[in-house]
């Protein structure tokens, strides 16, 4: 039987209209974040999956730091503007590496940064080393940026999400329900929100509340569970 776990989950607000939840898995970066002004050279990635975190962190870093945010595909057009910010966000960094103007975008926008020592801070799903940069300056100043780094969600991780998640549609999940699904999911923030609309769905389809039967079921229907789990016990 799974070990029941517990629901007291350190919340932080994020851009006062979410909470981010603090576990093991993220607290390292959580951790890099909140200490944003001893960053070394005043620049840090953070990197993790897609819906790990990362846009969440970056707003709590903008906000502390007064920090604009932008997409790095939209660096090259606005770089005379980002370049007198206290400091920035730049989003989605590995996604510029087939792109040489974007790249010397960033890699400028770095250098005006740098020279002001404004804190800047990279998000993305890869290290910078696995990018695949093509220039060469710019790959060696990201080199040289802290790596902060989301790992998969925890068992109290996905807890969080699917409560969230489940309280956004109004849906009451039995701690029950949560206690069975968390430890028997994917290691991924996609399947706690795919689990919880798949109950959601079984729920109003058959008109009564969330059920163990419905956990079950979405569990197997949209092949959700972690590959070492087994759904039927």
């Amino acid at each position: 039987m799974p070990q029941q776990l517990t629901f007291d989950l350190p919340l932080r607000p994020a851009m006062g209209r979410d909470d981010f939840f603090v576990s093991s898995a993220n607290a390292g970066a959580v951790s890099q974040i909140d200490g944003w002004q001893g960053w070394p050279l005043s620049k840090l990635v953070l990197c993790g999956p897609a819906a790990s975190g990362k846009t969440h962190l970056a707003h709590v870093f903008a906000q502390a730091a007064g920090a604009r945010i932008v997409a790095a595909r939209d660096v090259a057009a606005n770089i005379e503007s980002l370049a007198e910010a206290p400091a920035l966000v730049v989003e989605d960094a590995d996604t510029i590496c087939d792109d040489a103007s974007a790249e010397e975008g960033v890699f400028h926008l770095h250098n005006a940064m740098f020279h002001r020592n404004a804190p800047l801070l990279f998000t993305a799903r890869k290290p910078p080393s696995r990018w695949g940069t093509k220039l060469p300056d710019l790959a060696s100043r990201l080199a040289q940026a802290g790596l902060a780094t989301l790992e998969a969600p925890d068992d109290a991780l996905l807890m969080a999400v699917m409560m969230k998640r489940a309280f956004d549609r109004k849906l009451p999940l039995s701690p029950q329900i949560l206690n069975y699904a968390a430890p028997r999911l994917e290691r991924s923030f996609a399947a706690a929100d795919a689990f919880v609309a798949r109950v959601d769905a079984l729920s109003l389809s058959e008109k009564r509340k969330p059920s163990l039967s419905h956990a079950r079921q979405a569990l197997s229907d949209a092949d959700l569970a972690s590959p070492a789990d087994d759904t039927s016990s």
